[in-house]
């Protein structure tokens, strides 16, 4: 039996561990009795299930992305609904099933993975790359990742790109921070606000707009960059719905209608992609957490 890095700092504080076991299988039984909700999904092909990874609350990624799901519904003629899942944990007991959405926008990781495994289709990605910022406030000097040691660092939960790159950067399991999982990037950004948490790690935008709020934050060190969230298709799509989804993604910046709909999301446009551009991503799954 292998456990994470977090499970086995914790070994030894069962009390702390059983609570995410019950969790986990909570989530897993939830999950198996909406599975017929979801295949029938598929046998509905007026229906359109687009899945989008949890960095934002639930209601916030409902809010931020149903213009996407309206401008693809009048460019397919079918309703295109917004799925969404409370936290990673249960994002990941959902999409790495191969009968899971129909469409999904999400993390490099995750997007090669379901396409190395399940044979989905890349269509089209957010421009460039994307990257987490390790974050403290202002007054607290922290100039490395090792003067953290010890201390309370909020995280996006596992398997996210978050989670992966904080665990690369404390690689010694005797010298650990206190990993704090969040349920999305808005509940660590408060989190440390509130001085609930030491640190914080979140995606680079997000860090960017909270500055931009006028919040005192001080970035303690950027990751590498991963190429940006990408949508891919089920390969139980159509191909011509494919086809035609694809098209209109990538040509929305160039009509009125998707002008409004990539503004609304806070996006400037979607650049083609293919599985090129994502080939070995998954391996930050691979490497932290299996599968």
């Amino acid at each position: 039996m292998s456990y994470s890095k977090c499970e086995r700092n914790n070994i030894g504080n069962m009390p702390e561990i059983l609570p995410r076991i019950f969790l986990s299988a909570a989530i897993s039984i939830l999950l198996l009795a909406s599975g017929t909700q979801t295949a029938a999904a598929y046998a509905n092909e007026d229906i359109l299930e687009l899945a989008i990874q949890p960095v934002l609350s639930e209601a916030k990624t409902k809010k931020a992305f149903k213009p996407l799901a309206e401008y693809l519904s009048k460019v397919t003629g079918k309703q295109v609904v917004v799925k969404t899942m409370p936290n990673f944990m249960a994002y990941w007991d959902t999409v790495r099933r191969a009968d899971s959405y129909d469409l999904i926008l999400d993390a490099a990781h995750f997007t090669d993975y379901r396409r190395k495994k399940y044979g989905y289709k890349i269509l089209a990605k957010i421009p460039d790359s994307v990257s987490y910022s390790l974050i403290v406030l202002e007054d607290n000097f922290i100039f490395d990742p090792s003067e953290l040691i010890g201390k309370r660092i909020a995280t996006l939960g596992a398997p996210s790109i978050g989670a992966a790159r904080l665990d690369a950067l404390f690689p010694n399991p005797m010298r650990q921070p206190i990993i704090v999982e969040v349920a999305n990037a808005d509940k660590g950004i408060k989190m440390l606000l509130d001085k609930d948490v030491f640190a914080a790690i979140i995606p680079t935008p997000l860090v960017s707009r909270t500055m931009a709020e006028g919040k005192n934050i001080s970035v303690v060190m950027v990751t590498e960059p991963a190429p940006h969230i990408a949508i891919s298709a089920s390969p139980k799509m159509d191909a011509n719905t494919v086809a035609i989804i694809r098209k209109a993604i990538i040509a929305a910046n160039k009509s009125p209608a998707g002008k409004k709909m990539l503004k609304d999301i806070g996006f400037s446009q979607f650049d083609p992609a293919n599985a090129e551009i994502y080939s070995g991503q998954e391996k930050l799954l691979q490497k932290y957490w299996g599968y």
